[in-house]
């Protein structure tokens, strides 16, 4: 690494360091250790800073360290009125796109170098201080054992500080901060601002965080964002009347909020905004308002993280995520998301200068494997050049040593809308992405029956998931496939119908690597030809999650539907989605114990799923083929309940119990052959791990084989009826 863009900015940081205090012993940067320890020091501005005040104790006055990843600028006062500003990225101060509040207030000895002197008033040295911000990140371990780095929060910092204003901290729980330290840390020393980011089933969390803030004498501005906010909206505006969401990217909306904060704005301004507004025509309540939202495209730089959690995250055994491209090309019906049917890709070369930084932290852990998790809903997207944009992506990745993973649509494989030409130039662009380090794509099948697609509004069909899948695996493109089993509005014969596809055994072919693209694609369209190459193996044993039950999440239009039915409840705040029946009452009791059987095993599941990410070779095999005894017993247990639903009559809701006791008994049985089945698996697993995660394994495991009885993991707030 010793001629790559981290060096060299550590080596820069070095000479600031010298040029601020030449008094002081410099910094070898011949000595490997030294400039190393500087590279991972430049990866959290808060640390860099209190490294050099530590340091440099007798010399400094006051140190500041702002701006993003790639231009990090540190500023130190060296005494009468001057400060030593140094841009660290080795660009001029002048080619900054420097904001307005810097106007008369900082003034550059020399813009055109990277390092000068420079004089700042107190407002500037303020604005560079203020606020101090904190985002918070919430989490429950017990459900989740092995942490995700953490995007969200690490976007919106970016974004916070690339205006250059105030001073920006990051904590996340799923990284060994227990609720407790979090609220510690709120209570005892309140940040001006208080960013939470909370998804689903963790409303419980976000409320005792809330709470907490709430009650101190000066509350700080409290924001709130994330999957599970945007769906209870309503409810947390009205429960706690300051709070502020955030209804989209937050990236756009952090910057207003830093400007509204030093009174450049009025609240009105921040874009994408839920908040309480004017009370209602004679004084009754408070009329819940909302800002615009930027429709603008992300540059490639826009959707970029800082990376001051990304080392933990690895210490802790977790992978590393990125996001590439912003919204999804379709319009699932269970989605409520806004940016349905809205993608954005920005150049992705614009933004790969981040790989140096990630593959400095990874150099710190050999034993992980270096893949990165490319969190895009639609990685390849729309339009005339997204071949070219993916491949391009693809080399990048590849180029710095990383192995990557993603989603994307079904119709990224074969499309009934598109001639031979179209599908022999995506056989070859899946050949050439695998070449490039793909090692994993998420396929959202969702159903293999033209009635549920159509429902979903998923935009394709039974037949054309069939040949996507035979093509994908005739590819040897190694994927994920997720499929909802259960939604309220199904029939007995759809059930079936699903049960029947997720059983097929001719859609998993042997890969056929050398095979002309025009005869592949020929291939798997031709019943034979298919047959003599199929794996015996059935679809099941490819779908990510098992016996899964639709949510029917706030504002969706799937929800919608079945509110027309009058089948929907109470809002259910815990996890941002509606009580809802199903239209067959049986159905509705062999979801809510598909439910439970999942809950049961999905610690177990998870912590496989996990380990699979961070493993190559044989042990990533290893614990691949034990998912699947999971997945094994889960298709069996679908095969049961339906053989118990056929035995009631859709006319004969008061058969309940004995339904439910026929499903229990058979999930006790397949629970105690399963419970067998992965001693032995375990045993074969752990073989082939180490150190932790052995450990973690074990741990999980014996959770596991303790368990008894049927619970949900969010019991009080279980959708399934």
């Amino acid at each position: 690494m010793k001629d790559s863009p981290v060096r060299d900015t550590a080596v820069r940081l070095a000479a600031a360091l010298q040029h601020a205090f030449p008094s002081a012993p410099p910094i070898d940067t011949g000595d490997n250790q030294e400039i190393g320890a500087l590279e991972l020091l430049l990866l959290a501005p808060n640390d860099l800073r209190a490294f050099i005040e530590d340091r440099y104790a007798g010399h400094a006055l006051r140190v500041r360290v702002t701006g993003t990843l790639d231009r990090r600028l540190v500023l130190v006062e060296t005494g009468g009125g001057w400060w030593t500003l140094a841009d660290l990225s080795g660009q001029p101060h002048a080619g900054r796109a420097w904001p307005a509040w810097t106007c008369s207030r900082l003034l550059i000895e020399k813009p055109d170098s990277w390092l000068s002197a420079a004089v700042l008033d107190e407002c500037a040295v303020e604005r560079l201080s203020k606020p101090d911000v904190l985002l918070a990140a919430l989490y429950h371990p017990e459900n989740f054992p092995l942490p995700r780095f953490p995007l969200g929060i690490s976007d919106v910092a970016r974004a916070a500080r690339a205006t250059l204003t105030g001073t920006v901290g990051l904590v996340d729980m799923q990284l060994g901060t227990t609720l407790e330290d979090l609220l510690k840390q709120v209570t005892t020393a309140p940040p001006d601002i208080l960013g939470i980011s909370a998804t689903f089933g963790q409303h419980d969390l976000l409320e005792e965080l809330l709470d907490a803030a709430y009650a101190l004498p000066e509350p700080p501005l409290v924001i709130a964002g994330g999957s599970l906010v945007a769906r209870n909206e309503r409810l947390l505006l009205a429960t706690y009347p300051k709070l502020l969401i955030a209804r989209s990217a937050g990236e756009p909306t952090m910057r207003g909020l830093l400007a509204y904060w030093h009174g450049e704005i009025p609240l009105t301004d921040i874009p994408g905004l839920g908040y309480n507004g004017a009370p209602r025509g004679g004084g009754l309540g408070i009329a819940a308002r909302r800002t615009a939202k930027l429709r603008a495209a992300p540059a490639g730089a826009d959707i970029l993280p800082e990376l001051d959690l990304l080392r933990l995250t690895l210490v802790l055994h977790g992978v590393a995520q990125l996001e590439m491209s912003r919204g999804c090309t379709n319009t699932c019906s269970f989605c409520p998301r806004g940016h349905k049917g809205v993608w954005n890709g920005p150049d992705p070369l614009a933004g790969c200068w981040i790989l140096a930084w990630i593959r400095r932290v990874f150099d710190e852990f050999p034993q992980i494997s270096w893949t990165a998790y490319l969190v895009d809903e639609e990685i390849i997207g729309r339009g005339e050049q997204v071949v070219a944009r993916i491949l391009a992506l693809a080399a990048a990745f590849h180029r710095a040593g990383f192995r990557w993973e993603s989603s994307c649509r079904i119709d990224q494989v074969t499309h009934p809308e598109m001639d031979e030409t179209w599908h022999i130039e995506r056989v070859a662009m899946w050949r050439t992405l695998q070449d490039l380090g793909l090692r994993r794509m998420l396929f959202g099948v969702e159903s293999g029956v033209d009635s549920i697609l159509e429902r979903f509004n998923k935009e394709n069909t039974a037949a054309q998931n069939a040949v996507a899948i035979r093509t994908l695996s005739a590819l040897g493109v190694p994927t994920r496939y997720t499929y909802i089993t259960f939604d309220p509005l199904m029939t007995l014969e759809e059930l079936k119908q699903t049960y029947a596809f997720q059983g097929r055994t001719d859609l998993l072919l042997r890969p056929q690597r050398g095979l002309a693209a025009a005869d592949l694609v020929a291939g798997v369209r031709d019943e034979a030809w298919v047959a003599e190459h199929t794996t015996g193996r059935p679809l099941h044993t490819g779908i990510s999650y098992m016996l899964v039950s639709i949510e029917c999440l706030v504002g969706a239009a799937y929800t919608r539907m079945a509110a027309a039915e009058n089948l929907t409840g109470a809002e259910e705040p815990l996890m941002g989605r509606v009580a809802c029946r199903y239209r067959d009452w049986r159905i509705g009791v062999a979801s809510s114990w598909a439910q439970r059987w999942v809950d049961r095993h999905f610690a177990l599941d998870y912590t496989f799923k996990s380990l699979e990410k961070v493993l190559d070779g044989a042990p990533r095999h290893a614990v691949r083929q034990a998912r699947i005894v999971l997945k094994d017993a889960a298709y069996q247990v679908l095969g049961d309940m339906i053989s118990a639903i056929e035995q009631h009559g859709l006319d004969q809701p008061e058969q309940e119990r004995e339904l439910v006791a026929r499903i229990e008994a058979a999930l006790e049985e397949r629970a105690g052959s399963l419970r067998g089945q992965m001693a032995s698996t375990v045993q074969e697993v752990t073989t082939y791990l180490t150190g932790e995660h052995a450990a973690t394994l074990a741990r999980e495991y014996r959770r596991w084989e303790a368990a008894a009885g049927w619970e949900l993991i969010n019991a009080a707030d279980s959708c399934a009826d």
